[in-house]
């Protein structure tokens, strides 16, 4: 497990290139047969990606938890980016398709992670908070009909469709992890597609001093990437970001991104407000 400690906003005015990838910007999450997490003091979120190949792997606490199993004191959600996967949680199997996802309830002890097909493995993104108490785990499927009691289906209300393409903003946000939806202690978690033709993404743009946010980008070829610009309003920076990295934005920052092309972004949030729409607005003209 990754360690990155916090920042101050002071401090960022004054990093390089280098510097600000090496705080913000995570280059890989995804390993075969393996999980890798980073652990961020901000918020104490821990996010990290899971990729099952030839086998199952097992979600550990590791020595950084000082915790008997990882969800002895904590929630976690997770989406499938990847091929068609299994969750087994404490001996219960949840078959997790491509775009669907989880979220599983502090004091679960028994977590592994398997793909249906290693030609097509499934890679799940991981998103985990500090938990006060326990809420039931969900299976959440995008697109496809519950057929199960723990099944959760994405209400017509929580795809939102936004923005236009004369403003290079198109994209629907499906919300899966927040109140009214899936109940959690303090996560939320979505996903957000671009259409074709649109490449911007949370724009306006806004901080929320109450929760932070990390952002993984995907759908991208090779050669494509996207502009990620954080910082304070008026002491903007940016980090080129490609496939399938993830970006820390402190609760100080903004977060945006334009892509060299559309592509899709999983975003996951802990903090002190669940209230999705708990932000300061920045109005565009005052970006510096």
């Amino acid at each position: 497990m990754e360690l990155r400690t916090a920042s101050s906003p002071r401090d960022e005015k004054h990093y390089d290139t280098q510097r600000l990838r090496e705080e913000y910007l995570v280059e890989k999450l995804f390993f075969a047969d393996d999980i890798y997490l980073v652990y961020s003091h901000i918020d104490r979120i821990i996010f990290g990606g899971a990729m099952p190949v030839t086998g199952p792997v097992t979600l550990k606490a590791g020595e950084e938890l000082r915790a008997d199993y990882f969800l002895e004191r904590r929630e976690l959600g997770l989406i499938n980016i990847g091929g068609d996967g299994i969750v087994t949680a404490d001996g219960v199997r949840y078959e997790v398709a491509a775009r669907d996802g989880m979220y599983i309830g502090r004091g679960t002890k028994d977590i592994t992670f398997e793909s249906v097909s290693s030609q097509n493995p499934a890679k799940f993104y991981l998103c985990s908070g500090p938990a006060h108490k326990t809420y039931p785990t969900k299976r959440i499927l995008k697109d496809a009909k519950a057929q199960y009691p723990y099944d959760v289906e994405i209400k017509p209300e929580n795809k939102k469709e936004l923005g236009c393409l004369e403003d290079s903003n198109h994209r629907t946000i499906n919300k899966y992890i927040l109140p009214g939806q899936v109940e959690s202690c303090q996560l939320e978690m979505g996903m957000t597609h671009l259409e074709p033709g649109s490449v911007w993404n949370t724009m306006p743009c806004h901080t929320h001093d109450r929760r932070m946010e990390v952002y993984l980008y995907f759908d991208l070829p090779e050669d494509a990437f996207v502009m990620h610009y954080m910082g304070e309003p008026q002491e903007t920076r940016h980090l080129v970001v490609r496939n399938e990295q993830a970006v820390i934005s402190p609760s100080w920052s903004i977060h945006a991104g334009s892509g060299s092309r559309n592509y899709t972004f999983i975003w996951g949030m802990v903090g002190e407000n669940q209230d999705f729409d708990d932000m300061d607005e920045v109005r565009m003209q005052d970006l510096l």
